[in-house]
Order: structure tokens, then C-alpha cells, then sequence
């Protein structure tokens, strides 16, 4: 039986009526009751839901290299949105998930009531500004289109993207829950907003689109290389970290599975692979 099970867009489609029914779960749903408070099996399999690309890379990475030395047994399911990874971990359908950012998280549990919270803090994905049509920032004007993406957190962080390099001009204040309504200044540029995966699909149909750093490693983008702009490194509060479902972080596949992803190989994996496109975010536990 294949350990690594990518759930595509079309079955995602087709399982998240039911998923999204039971995302805050009762007492009588098998399916929503937590392990919290109840011992581990540790014999059992760690199953963690991710992203493709990097996220299931580095799993995969660890599963391969590091996991049997920690005597974890460790499964990738990977999933293509970035809704699923989280009603299944509520539900306990994975026991944990790698593909997320807290201010995305924050957001996910204020609308859907769930209790998903950060364990470790593993890499970073700069969003960028790229284009097939334009070779530099400076030759963007008014009349042309830009994609972004149309969910809550990413939405407001590719505005403060725009915004920091002077193609647009936002409302004070307005920081990462910035909407298209917050822009006081557009300078003529109009925009089109997508989901997230569907961005970098769009690049032939639009001037220029801000995609999320995974994405554009998928559609073959290098951030460091491509992008027209990027988001800076240092300061930035959009790590992506190994979440679990609230009184899951002590499970001891979970605690192990946190130190594998914080160790000097898979930061190596990470500057090799990556090369400066992902950038590790090693440090002290993500704030809760």
C-alpha cells in the first residue's frame, strides 16, 4: 500500500462538502473526537497532510533520511488546497499538518471554530511579483492587470507586497488584512483576484501575478531568480510551521517529528534544494 497519498483537486473537491460539515465535530462523530488526554500508540504512524511542494518534500526528505533513526513511522498525504489539511487534522483524520502560516491559521480558526495550533516553525516562502510579460518592476503601468490571491491573509500580504515597491497605495494601518477595498491609489492598475493554487495559471492572462512561494516552485518559478519582487526574509511572520490539532503537541511522533524538521540535515536540505527560494526559519516553538 502506497505510504504517500496526493489527494488531487478533484477528489479534494468531491470530499469537502463532508469534511466541511464536520470541521467543528460532536461528542456522537468518531471522526471529530481528539486524542487529547489519551496516550499516544506511537507504534502507529505519524500522518501528516502538506502541500506538495516544499512541504512534502522535506517530509519526504525526513521519512527517508532521518525518521527510522528516531524510530517514527511517518505518512505524507499531500493536498492540493489549503482548506482540507485543516478540518482533517480537527478531525482526526491526520494527525497533524505542514503547509501553513500563523496569520493564515489565526484566520482559518476564528471562521471555522477549529483548534489547530503551531508546533515548530520550519521554512519560509517569499511571496513574489512575477510576470511573462514584463522584465522589470519599473515597466508596470496603468491599464495593465495583476492576479493576486483571494484568500484573507495571503490576499492582504501580496497588497503589502504591491504597496512596499509603490504600485499601489493603501489605507495606514491596514497591515497584513489589507483588501483591494484598502487601496487608496491603485495608479491605474487593475486586478483580478484568484485562489492562491490557481495563480501561476494565469500569468498568460494577466500582466503580472503575485504568487505564494510554493506555487511558484511548482510552476517552475525560482523567487530568488524570477520574481520582479520579493518579500524580505528578515522580520517576516509568515513562517511555515508543523501544526496539530490543540493537546496533540506532546504526542511523542509529533515531538520527534518537530526535532527531525529543526536539524542541521534538513536545513542543508533546504539551502540545496531551494536554493534561496526557501529559506529555513529554524528557532524557538511557533507562538500559539
Amino acid at each position: 500500500m502506497r505510504k504517500n497519498i496526493k489527494i488531487t483537486a478533484a477528489v479534494a473537491s468531491a470530499a469537502a462538502l463532508a469534511l466541511g460539515l464536520s470541521a467543528c465535530g460532536t461528542d456522537s462523530d468518531p471522526a471529530s473526537k481528539s486524542e487529547t488526554g489519551a496516550k499516544a500508540d506511537t507504534s502507529k504512524a505519524l500522518v501528516v497532510a502538506a502541500s506538495p511542494t516544499p512541504h512534502a518534500d522535506i517530509l519526504n526528505f525526513v521519512k527517508k533520511n532521518l525518521a527510522e533513526k528516531e524510530g517514527l513511522k511517518l505518512e505524507v498525504k499531500e493536498f492540493t488546497d489549503y482548506v482540507l489539511p485543516n478540518t482533517a487534522t480537527q478531525n482526526g483524520q491526520v494527525d497533524a499538518n505542514f503547509f501553513q502560516h500563523k496569520p493564515y491559521l489565526d484566520d482559518f480558526n476564528a471562521k471555522n471554530k477549529t483548534t489547530i495550533v503551531p508546533v515548530v516553525n520550519v521554512h519560509l516562502e517569499p511571496l513574489g511579483l512575477y510576470s511573462k510579460k514584463i522584465k522589470d518592476l519599473k515597466d508596470i503601468k496603468a491599464g495593465q492587470t495583476i492576479a493576486v490571491p483571494n484568500d484573507t491573509t495571503n490576499g492582504g500580504r501580496a497588497l503589502q507586497l504591491l504597496a512596499e515597491n509603490g504600485l499601489i497605495t493603501l489605507k495606514d494601518g491596514v497591515g497584513t488584512s489589507a483588501k483591494l477595498s484598502d487601496i487608496t491609489d491603485k495608479k491605474g492598475l487593475e486586478f483580478k483576484e484568484l485562489e492562491a493554487a490557481t495563480v501561476p495559471r494565469a500569468l498568460n492572462d494577466v500582466d503580472a501575478a503575485v504568487i505564494n512561494g510554493n506555487y511558484a516552485i511548482e510552476a517552475k518559478l525560482s523567487p530568488a531568480k524570477d520574481s520582479l519582487a520579493l518579500e524580505k526574509a528578515e522580520g517576516n511572520p509568515y513562517a511555515n510551521f508543523l501544526a496539530v490539532k490543540e493537546g496533540n503537541e506532546k504526542d511523542p511522533r509529533v515531538e520527534k517529528l518537530a526535532k527531525l524538521l529543526n536539524s542541521d540535515e534538513v536545513k542543508k536540505f533546504i539551502e540545496d534544494t531551494y536554493q534561496g527560494s526557501i529559506i529555513a526559519s529554524f528557532g524557538a516553538p511557533a507562538a500559539s
